[in-house]
C-alpha cells in the first residue's frame, strides 16, 4: 500500500511537472510573437538538443539536420503570433520540422552522389551483434524506408507521440500513420535480417 501511495505521488509530481513545462512553453510563443528575442532563445534552447536529436537519427549529414532546425525556428519566429494552444507546442513545432525535414531529405535525394549500395553497405563480421551494430544496422534500415515513414516511425518510437499528435505534426489522418507504422514495420523486419548477414553468406532460402 505504502509503494502505491509513493508511486502515486510519483507520477502526480511527474504530471505537474509537465503541466508547468507546456504552460512555460505557451508563454514563451506567446512572448515570441511580440517579438521577444530573449524568449525565442529561451525556446530555441529547449528544442534545439531534442530536435537534433531526432533528425540525426533520421540523417547522418549533421549540416542538414542544422539546416532543417534553423529553418524551422526561422518559420517558428515569424508565425508565433498565429499559435492558438489548439494543440500542444511541441506538436505544433515539430510539425513545422516535419514539413522541412520532409523537403530537405527528398531534395537531398534528388541531388545525392554517393552510391547507396556503399552508403549502406552491411557489417562484414560473423561475430554476434553488439548493441552498437545493432543500432547501427537499424539505422540503415530506417535510411531506406520513404521519409514519410521513417519520420512516423522516429516520432512515435523515439520522441513518443501518440499516431493522433503524429496525425497533426504530418497533416494526415490517423489511420494513414498507422498504414505508415505498419508498412514501415514490415520492411524493417526484412531489411534487419539482410543488413545482419554478412556480405557473400547465403539467406535461408535463396538457391545457391
Amino acid at each position: 500500500m505504502q509503494a502505491t501511495s509513493q508511486s502515486s505521488r510519483v507520477m502526480a509530481e511527474l504530471n505537474v511537472r509537465g503541466t508547468a513545462g507546456v504552460a512555460r512553453e505557451r508563454e514563451l510563443i506567446a512572448r515570441v510573437g511580440d517579438g521577444d528575442r530573449k524568449a525565442f532563445e529561451e525556446l530555441y534552447g529547449l528544442y534545439h538538443r531534442r530536435m537534433a536529436r531526432f533528425l540525426t537519427r533520421l540523417t547522418r549529414r549533421y549540416d542538414l539536420a542544422e539546416e532543417i532546425i534553423n529553418d524551422t525556428f526561422w518559420v517558428v519566429w515569424r508565425k508565433a503570433r498565429g499559435f492558438r494552444g489548439d494543440s500542444q507546442p511541441s506538436t505544433w513545432i515539430l510539425g513545422i520540422a516535419y514539413r522541412k525535414a520532409r523537403n530537405a531529405f527528398r531534395a537531398a535525394a534528388r541531388s545525392a552522389a554517393q552510391n547507396l549500395d556503399e552508403q549502406l553497405a552491411p557489417p562484414t563480421s560473423e561475430e554476434p551483434a553488439s548493441t552498437e551494430e545493432l543500432r547501427d544496422w537499424l539505422s540503415q534500415a530506417l535510411v531506406q524506408l520513404p521519409p514519410e515513414q521513417r519520420l512516423a516511425v522516429h516520432l512515435c518510437y523515439e520522441l513518443g507521440h501518440s499516431c493522433e499528435e503524429i496525425a497533426t505534426i504530418m497533416g494526415c489522418p490517423v489511420n494513414t500513420v498507422k498504414t505508415r507504422l505498419f508498412h514501415a514495420r514490415a520492411k524493417l523486419q526484412k531489411l534487419l535480417p539482410q543488413l545482419a548477414t554478412p556480405r557473400g553468406a547465403q539467406l535461408p532460402g535463396r538457391l545457391p
